[in-house]
């Protein structure tokens, strides 16, 4: 009833609002994360300005295979998410585009995002943007978000593919230097999300979600946070030993990665201190997280022009 409603229910929208609503399945905010770390790691590989189309073409076809993912999670997830708040409003909760629709959509982007990487970039780029997809989808979304506290460490390997593809396709191969920032993207990913999973916990734990904070004390979450954290900076300040980044990567990941470590300690003092509420500040940490990602892959870009 719920899917023949929503069909019914999108001949009546505009026009306007239906193509928003597909640009919406695609979770442009997250994708921008993505690309964040593809293209920095493609001046890398290149050690210099890589050719603008190939960064171009990487760029779109990591877009439309991350959007097809992001539509297939929709689509697999529209039970919980009509009953969590923070994604009440997603299109096909509101019934702005069917299930059928999103189905179709998703299949689509993944399938010309793969034969556009294969035809203009390189067949390695499309297998590894097909296996970021096929494991965000399947093993992540279908297989472990609803089984496991481990859901996003696992699962955030889907995540960390776009560093081995911005590296692949300028070189067709692969080497340390995008396996190092694969890591970092890796350790980075549960501190990232598990304070915003604090901040909605009760969300969760009404759909039957075992986030961590879900399962576990504020305390048990910020020492896991801790940990992840000072393992993530280790990782990224192995570029440089190893010959791939100079002086100004390592200043700044010493600097941003400090600043996070700060921020981690922090949140962990408050947890031990049983601050709860407002007062946790949790979300200054995720905040935090997303201009530390940032200035950590603008610096992989400039760095090879200043060594």
């Amino acid at each position: 009833m719920l899917g023949t409603s929503q069909s019914q229910s999108t001949n009546h929208r505009p026009f306007g609002a239906r193509v928003k609503a597909f640009v919406a399945l695609t979770k442009p905010r997250i994708i921008e994360l993505l690309l964040i770390t593809t293209v920095p790691v493609m001046f890398l590989a290149e050690q210099g300005v890589p050719d603008l189309t190939l960064v171009l073409l990487t760029c779109v076809g990591g877009y439309l295979s991350a959007g097809g993912a992001n539509a297939l999670n929709m689509y697999i997830d529209r039970d919980i998410d009509a009953l969590m708040d923070r994604t009440s409003q997603r299109p096909l909760v509101t019934g702005m585009v069917s299930p059928r629709e999103c189905l179709a959509f998703g299949i689509t982007l993944a399938v010309v995002s793969t034969l556009l990487f294969g035809l203009t970039v390189n067949w390695l780029s499309a297998w590894l943007s097909l296996g970021a997809l096929l494991f965000y989808v399947v093993v992540y979304t279908m297989i472990l978000k609803r089984r496991t506290a481990q859901n996003i460490v696992w699962g955030g390997i889907a995540g960390c593919m776009p560093v081995l593809i911005g590296w692949s396709a300028v070189t067709n191969s692969l080497s340390w230097a995008p396996v190092i920032l694969f890591l970092v993207i890796f350790f980075w990913t549960p501190p990232h999300y598990w304070p915003l999973s604090m901040k909605v916990k009760d969300d969760y734990a009404r759909v039957g979600v075992p986030m961590l904070p879900v399962i576990a004390s504020n305390k048990v979450v910020a020492r896991q946070i801790v940990i992840y954290s000072w393992v993530m900076v280790a990782v990224s300040l192995l570029l440089t030993p190893l010959g791939y980044t100079g002086w100004f990567y390592t200043a700044v990941a010493l600097a941003a990665g400090g600043w996070w470590l700060w921020e981690a300690h922090a949140l962990q003092n408050r947890a031990k201190a049983e601050v709860t509420g407002g007062k946790l500040k949790e979300m200054r940490l995720f905040h935090w997280s997303i201009t530390y990602v940032s200035l950590l892959f603008v610096a992989v870009a400039v760095d090879p022009f200043l060594r």
